[in-house]
Order: C-alpha cells, then structure tokens, then sequence
C-alpha cells in the first residue's frame, strides 16, 4: 500500500498546530484539550463539521453544569464520576447530542482533577472549546470540489450504458448474443460511487441543498433498473419478426445518444409512432410471434418509462431555473 498524506489529514495537523499554539500562547490548562477537540470536529464535509461542532459545545455546556452540581453535591471521587457518566449520556441522548460525548468527558475530567468549581475554571475551559471547535471550523472552510471527479464518473456511467443499450440491440436483432452483461454489475457500481461523491459535494454547500449530479446519477440508477426489468421479456423473443429490426434500430440510435442533454421528446416520438405501426400490422399467426410480438411491445413499454425518467430531471431543471411568480 503507497504512503499518501490526504487533505483531510493535513487539514488536522494544521488545525492542531494552530489550536494548540493558541491555547499555549493564552497559558490555558489543558492546553492539550483544545488540539484534541480539533480533531474529533474536523469532518468529511461542512454541514458534518457544523453539525458535530454544534452537539460537541451543547455536550460540553450540559457537562460542565452537571457535573459541577454532582461533583459539589457528593465529591470529587470515582463514585460520583460513574453516576455522572450514568445520567449525562441519557440526556445527551434526549438532546441529540451523541457526537459530544467524548469531549463533553474530557471537559468534565479537568473538573475532576481541579476539584474546584470557579469563573477562573470555566473561562479556562470555554476557550479551550471554543478555540479547538473554532479551528476545526476554519479548517473545514476549504473542502476541494469535486466536479472533476463526478464528470468523469459520469463519462464512466454513459460509456457502460451505451454498451448495455448497444448490447440489448444485438440480441433483439439477432435473437441470440455472446454478452455475459458485466456491464450491468459493472454500472451499478459505478452509480452507488458516484452518488456518494454527489452525496458528498452536496453536503459541502451549505446553502444549496440540490445537486445537478446527484439527481443525474439517481435518474441513471432508475434507468439500470428499468433495464434490468425488461431483460426476461428478451428470452422471449423466438424466431423473427418485423418488429424486431425496428426496435433494434431504436436501441442502436438510443445508445449513440447517451449523454447529459436532453433528446427525450424526439425518442418518445420514435416510440409512439412504432407502437401505431405495430397496431396496424396483421395479427400473429403463430405463438410464438405472439409472444415475441408481445415481449417487444413490453420493451417498447419500458423504454418509453426509460426516457420519461430523463425527462423528470429536466423537468426539474427547468422548475429551479423559472423565475417564482405570485399566485
């Protein structure tokens, strides 16, 4: 395995350097603890950190009170520190502050080696956690885009899709194929990794909830899904009819426009103006041209649902680009 130092590790032994520098030059006790809080609050990305800092201080706040009581109340000794632990977590729980468990401790610890409850003792401590989560804070300013990586997962996504769609073509058309589908494993992998990266870039906006890729690659995944739907109704197909050459040839055009923009109404035309040829063509003779007849109008069925999909995420592009209007 090759050594790498990634951003986020540097990001942390930068905010320690500054968090602890800081706690030393202001001579606070347990200057440690504030490089310490900087770390457990440097997260993946800024919403995570934001959140995580916020429940880290409203840990540390409900802490330093109940401990300070029970601590007065029963003694500076092991009893009172387990009973401590034994109601706090429950409470943190209440106030969904889980993540504030650890530092919430080590604050309430230095109560317990000062045994002394005085401004002095909490001015020390709110600056050690407002310096450490401070520093976590200002390291998380800066989180590397993304878009680089989700642009080529995309190229990925539609290259995989265009065999699939190249693929279904061939053995419509010929009623038989070599392909062993690996690609279809191959693009639902690639989808749940690029809708994490998405999920990620996304978290790192705090202003802006949609993502443009997010929704790109939930609509592929729906698409794969419809895919993997009609792969039964293709061993179905038995001998020839002139249905097939028609819907091969709509696969074959569909496959060659795999890309991000939108041509959905010109297929969804195609795949109207096939189903009115099919009605209009003399009845099977055989069943076996019954059923193959019947499994590619299914076909036909799906992939209008293939496209209506795409057209949804434009639909939703264009909502978030129109101007809001007063009833």
């Amino acid at each position: 395995m090759r050594f790498r130092i990634g951003y986020r590790t540097l990001k942390t032994a930068i905010g320690v350097f500054i968090s602890l520098s800081i706690a030393q030059f202001l001579e606070l006790n347990f200057a440690s603890s504030a490089a310490i809080i900087t770390i457990l609050c440097i997260s993946v990305t800024r919403k995570n950190s934001l959140l995580v800092s916020w429940a880290r201080f409203v840990a540390c706040m409900i802490g330093l009170v109940m401990s300070s009581i029970l601590f007065e109340l029963i003694g500076y000794n092991p009893f009172a520190a387990a009973l401590f632990i034994l109601l706090f977590i429950p409470v943190v729980l209440l106030v969904k502050a889980s993540d504030g468990i650890v530092t919430s401790s080590v604050i309430v610890m230095h109560l317990y080696v000062v045994e002394e409850v005085s401004v002095g003792f909490y001015w020390n401590e709110l600056q050690l956690i407002f310096i450490g989560i401070g520093t976590a804070l200002l390291m998380n300013l800066y989180m590397p885009s993304k878009d680089k990586e989700m642009r080529e997962q995309r190229k990925k996504v539609e290259a995989l899709l265009k065999t699939t769609l190249n693929q279904l073509s061939t053995y419509i058309r010929a009623g038989e194929s070599s392909w062993d589908g690996k690609e279809l494993s191959q693009l639902d992998w690639v989808l749940k990794e690029s809708k994490k990266t998405a999920f990620v870039s996304m978290q790192n906006h705090l202003l802006a909830e949609e993502n443009h890729y997010y929704h790109y690659f939930a609509m592929r995944e729906k698409q794969l899904e419809i895919i993997e739907r009609l792969m039964p109704h293709l061993t179905r197909i038995n001998g020839s009819v002139p249905q097939q050459e028609k819907v091969a040839n709509f696969l074959d055009e569909l496959s060659r426009a795999v890309s991000p923009t939108n041509s959905v109404a010109y297929f969804l035309l195609q795949l109207e103006e096939m189903r009115t040829e099919f009605r209009n063509m003399p009845l099977p003779k055989t069943r076996e041209e019954f059923e193959s007849r019947s499994s590619l109008l299914l076909i036909v069925f799906e992939f209008e649902q293939y496209l209506k999909t795409k057209d949804e995420l434009w639909a939703r592009k264009s909502d978030k680009k129109r101007p809001l209007r007063k009833p």
